[in-house]
């Protein structure tokens, strides 16, 4: 625990908490929240006198998450007894995926998939979205789970479904796939990596999209090839739609790679469109540029702080969780932006967007806003000053607030520290 900041009580005989002389992301100065009933009553600035005897601390709105992949998670141990060859390439991490695939049980999936989401809610999670790999026509294993996943984890953590369809069975099977994603009240995606006739499958996901009324997610132009780049298509094809704030583009490491005339062209036609982009972090910096017995000397993140400077929201997410992908992580975004703000030079208090608001609006949860009187009090506590303290302090103290109730089981690894 961070010296200085005593856990908060809520010794009130009718349960009232008190927050004294905290710092609120968003706000200047120390405050005081005192929450009732599962409200906040309200946030005043701290009197000054009081501030040095006040328990401290620092709180933000819940995490929210808006790029993981459930159906593959926590499967790296399985895979690992397997004794694969050493993992150069996204390519070799999708091959053993296919490797694992016929372990994918609904009860399997369904397992690895809760303990996630306990990892998640336990950190602060309140949104998330999964994909779910669609390899085939066929419904996969993961769908009908993530689907009721999403009714049993409802009031904790909003979870949205989101099809990864194949890139190349879009012309056979994307109809159906669509119809059957609307029906599931998910979302519409497809990864796209330099397929053979793009643009006529980037147009066919567009029209479904259309036509079924559905949410967009791609995967696209995830490698450090120059001609990759899909995402100019994705972003031509959702201003001739109309679709601006229902696409989202995930990876686009082929960004990094553009001259400055055509990054500004691209971005500039993003933000117009009205198209999202999510950056990933563990899975890039861990895939690409990655070679056996060197060092990579491309970083292999999406140019974020031009993209948002351009006008295009820009987020940051989990992406892979103990799979080929990425073997080690946790369903912390707060950790994704620790490792962010030096990989991309960011500045922790103009990100911390990245991993709240902008990608719980994206997941369709209305459950986040500003720390201000009247809203229900779901928010995080932590044993920190402000954002640069928290980012510099991977164990500090955090209390997950619910409707101003403490999640005391969530916070076991930090109070056993």
């Amino acid at each position: 625990m961070t010296k200085g900041h005593d856990i908060p009580r809520t010794d009130a005989p009718d349960g009232t908490l008190r927050l004294s002389g905290v710092g609120v992301a968003g706000l200047s100065g120390r405050h005081d929240i005192v929450v009732k009933n599962g409200f906040v009553a309200y946030v005043v600035p701290a009197n000054p006198g009081d501030v040095g005897k006040a328990s401290g601390g620092f709180v933000t709105p819940l995490l929210a998450d808006v790029h993981v992949h459930l159906d593959k998670t926590h499967t790296i141990q399985r895979i690992k007894a397997g004794n694969p060859a050493p993992i150069q390439s996204l390519f070799d991490a999708i091959a053993l995926m296919e490797e694992d695939r016929p372990n994918w049980t609904a009860a399997d999936i369904r397992a690895r998939a809760g303990r996630a989401l306990e990892a998640a809610f336990a950190h602060g999670v309140g949104a998330v979205r999964s994909h779910v790999d669609w390899v085939t026509p066929d419904v996969p294993a993961a769908w009908p789970v993530l689907c009721e996943l999403r009714e049993e984890w409802k009031g904790r953590v909003d979870l949205q479904p989101a099809a990864l369809v194949l890139g190349d069975i879009v012309p056979e099977a994307g109809s159906a796939i669509a119809a059957r994603v609307a029906a599931d009240r998910g979302v519409f995606g497809a990864f796209f990596y330099r397929n053979p006739d793009l643009a006529t499958k980037v147009e066919t996901m567009f029209s479904l999209a259309a036509r079924h009324d559905l949410t967009l997610d791609f995967h696209v132009d995830e490698g450090l090839e120059p001609e990759a780049d899909g995402l100019s298509l994705i972003i031509d094809a959702a201003s001739r739609f109309g679709m601006a704030g229902r696409v989202l583009c995930g990876h686009a490491c082929s960004l990094s790679l553009r001259a400055p005339d055509e990054l500004e062209r691209i971005l500039a036609a993003g933000a117009r469109a009205g198209v999202g982009l999510v950056v990933l972090p563990t899975t890039n910096l861990y895939l690409q540029d990655r070679g056996i017995g060197r060092t990579p000397r491309l970083r292999g993140l999406a140019t974020l702080k031009e993209a948002r400077a351009a006008g295009m929201e820009v987020m940051i997410a989990s992406d892979n969780v103990g799979d080929a992908f990425y073997p080690y992580g946790d369903y912390d975004p707060l950790s994704i932006l620790r490792l962010a703000v030096p990989s991309a030079h960011l500045e922790p208090d103009a990100w911390l967007d990245s991993i709240t608001s902008l990608p719980a609006r994206w997941c369709a949860s209305n459950a986040f806003g500003p720390i201000e009187k009247g809203m229900q009090a779901d928010f995080i506590w932590h044993g920190a000053t402000d954002m640069g303290d928290l980012i510099s302090r991977p164990r500090s103290e955090r209390i997950v607030y619910r409707s101003g109730a403490p999640l005391l089981a969530a916070n076991n690894d930090w109070r056993n520290a």
